[in-house]
């Protein structure tokens, strides 16, 4: 349960219907099962103590008593394990019968939530036997020889030593109605819903069961635990899958294989969800419901859950092109607006043969094709300096030949020892003077050529560099529209290889090579053997560890401490411990102290849930301090 993640499980015994102590015994089981597995809060299908499909049985005696003794051996059984079980039962109040969710902790019933929603349509015929628990509050009652339990349904469970580990209960048909309960509940600070359900498996109703649970999860901001009836159930009418499923925020986290029986675990982040709900200022907050505490010793399990390396980048290839397709095509159609709306029919873009130009050179030409713009009103530049090597020059001509767009070979090494001498800069110094004279002289050479044709200057710079400041203020920092601003680098390289997938011949071989070659900005003279001697990831580090960073500080916010916990399961086997620490203080030392860059960025279009744009998405003051951020770092091992 640290950093915020709560193992949660659904679980689905074999049952005999109406055979209430053997039922309990196969819940009992599971329960240890549960928590020998880690898992905090585990969740079973509705009416399991006694079977869903017991039908006029509900309405004798005998079943009903035996459903109590059975709650009761749970509860004594299980009160040495940390775990919270919800269970399903019927409970006889006063003079109705209802379909209730008895939540058990250490040998004590912390509250019966009854069901709202009865059906009474097709298959279902609840209301023959139930009462809605609808404004049904009966406070503190008697049950069973336990005292001063709760009934009702606005009851959320809070574990005090772990606020944002909340949770609530709806039952089954309560989530499929259009004011289900788990949306007031949700609002009153449930972070977790649990829903105890059976539902029975018709052609089709697999797939809307699921995205029901994805959704409900998403709108609400939650983790949902959804229990469903299996094996056991009477087959006299219906069939039961004993489809679980566990989602958090419209992520399926977690689902069981249908037609089976058993227990499904995740890794539900809490905190996450909290932080989530704040950042969304249009998720209301209500107190309309009663909060029952409880005290929960807070155990550290090892995540099952996994957590990509890539979080920009999708797993599966099918998606990954589509997304790649999706992503060329938002940049394309921002840089296009951009055109039409001025009325400009030209850009100037600085091509060096790596990566993010090769993308920013990719997006002109869809938004020119868009347009219909004629591809030679693309001006290609390169610049040619010190650092300049024959590989990348010569892959700079060849994607300008390949894309039929117009070309100009400037070389600026005149123009900087120019600048060297009117600063009185010796050039054997090759210090940061020395590097970025030659990006701000390119930088002049591009916005001097904008005005020749009448053009926009392209910006290549990509989120993963804003994010880290490596970026040459008013160098390569400043454009016209810059059309990478929210690509981080890990999927710069993805969509320059679905470009190069399409691509044939000339263009499709160059592309290659420009996935290959290293990432460097070439301001550095090459080595002995004219290859590329300064290679960024040697300098700030691994890309693929700082989009990791930059996804989790800046969509989520996440502290220090908790990224390099996940990042350690993430890359283990690849970085050790050591290094991961020393590039991640390396990235929030840099994501601080070069705010004032991304204070004035040029426009540029969101295509991501991450950016860092100053006019909405990222706000940051440009003299914060880091401390608390390294300190928080600083202890974890």
């Amino acid at each position: 349960m640290k950093y915020g993640f709560v193992k949660v499980a659904g679980a689905t015994p074999k049952i005999r219907v109406a055979d209430c102590e053997f039922n309990a015994n196969q819940i009992i089981a599971q329960i240890n099962e549960a928590e020998k597995n880690g898992a905090s809060l585990v969740v079973f299908p509705e009416l399991c103590v006694t079977g869903y499909t017991c039908s006029d049985l509900f309405l004798q005696s005998a079943l009903l008593n035996a459903a109590k003794d059975a709650v009761k051996k749970i509860v004594f059984e299980t009160a040495e394990l940390d775990i919270i079980s919800i269970v399903g039962t019927p409970i006889a109040l006063r003079q109705s019968l209802f379909n209730c969710a008895v939540v058990i902790y250490k040998g004590k019933i912390l509250g019966i939530v009854p069901k709202i929603n009865i059906p009474n349509y097709s298959e279902f015929y609840e209301a023959r036997h139930f009462t809605s628990g609808k404004d049904f509050d009966e406070g503190l009652f008697e049950f069973n020889g336990f005292d001063n339990v709760y009934f009702g349904s606005n009851l959320i469970f809070a574990c005090r030593q772990m606020p944002d580990f909340s949770f609530a209960v709806e039952i089954c048909e309560d989530l499929w109605t259009p004011e289900s309960p788990s949306v007031e509940l949700a609002l009153s600070g449930a972070n977790i819903i649990c829903n105890l359900s059976s539902s029975d498996d018709v052609i089709g109703k697999a797939q809307y069961r699921r995205n029901l649970v994805k959704m409900q999860s998403g709108k609400l901001i939650c983790g949902y635990i959804y229990s469903d009836s299996g094996f056991g159930e009477s087959t006299t009418d219906m069939v039961f899958s004993g489809q679980n499923i566990i989602s958090e925020n419209a992520s399926i986290l977690a689902e069981s294989k249908r037609f089976t029986t058993g227990i499904i675990y995740a890794d539900v982040d809490v905190a996450k969800l909290s932080s989530e709900r704040r950042r969304t200022n249009t998720f209301p907050h209500k107190k309309d419901n009663f909060v029952i505490e409880f005290d929960m010793n807070l155990k550290r399990t090892r995540l099952s859950r996994t957590f990509p390396q890539m979080p920009f980048v999708p797993a599966d290839k099918t998606d990954l092109a589509n997304r790649c397709e999706e992503i060329i095509t938002m940049q394309a159609t921002g840089l296009a607006t951009r055109l039409a709306h001025t009325g400009i029919k030209n850009v100037v873009l600085g091509l060096s043969g790596g990566l993010d130009s090769t993308l920013a050179l990719i997006v002109c030409v869809h938004a020119f094709d868009m347009l219909f713009l004629d591809r030679k009103n693309i001006h290609t530049v390169t610049m040619p300096c010190f650092g300049t090597t024959k590989r990348t020059k010569s892959n700079a001509q060849l994607l300008a030949e390949a894309y039929g767009v117009s070309f100009e070979d400037i070389d600026i090494t005149l123009a900087v020892r120019q600048h060297f001498s009117d600063i009185n800069h010796n050039e054997s110094i090759t210090d940061i003077t020395y590097e970025n004279s030659q990006a701000r002289e390119r930088t002049q050479i591009l916005m001097d050529l904008s005005n020749k044709y009448s053009g926009l200057v392209i910006g290549t710079g990509d989120l993963s560099e804003l994010a880290l400041g490596w970026a040459t203020y008013n160098g390569d920092h400043m454009s016209m529209y810059a059309v990478n601003v929210s690509i981080p680098k890990t999927l710069v390289r993805y969509l320059t290889a679905y470009e190069a997938e399409k691509s044939e011949g000339i263009l499709k071989n160059v592309l290659l090579d420009v996935l290959d070659t290293p990432v460097s900005p070439e301001l550095l003279p090459p080595d002995n053997n004219g290859e590329i001697a300064q290679k960024t990831e040697d300098v700030v580090g691994p890309y693929e560890l700082h989009d990791f960073f930059l996804y989790y500080l800046v969509r989520f916010g996440f502290s220090p401490s908790k990224i390099y916990y996940l990042a350690k399961q993430s890359f283990e086997g690849k970085y050790d411990n050591p290094t991961i620490k020393k590039w991640l203080t390396v990235f929030i030392k840099r994501f601080f102290s070069q705010q004032f860059k991304r204070s004035c960025l040029p426009d540029g279009p969101k295509v991501g849930s991450v950016t860092l744009s100053p006019r909405g998405d990222w706000r940051m003051p440009s003299d914060a301090s880091v401390n608390l951020w390294l300190k928080d770092l600083e202890y974890e091992d």
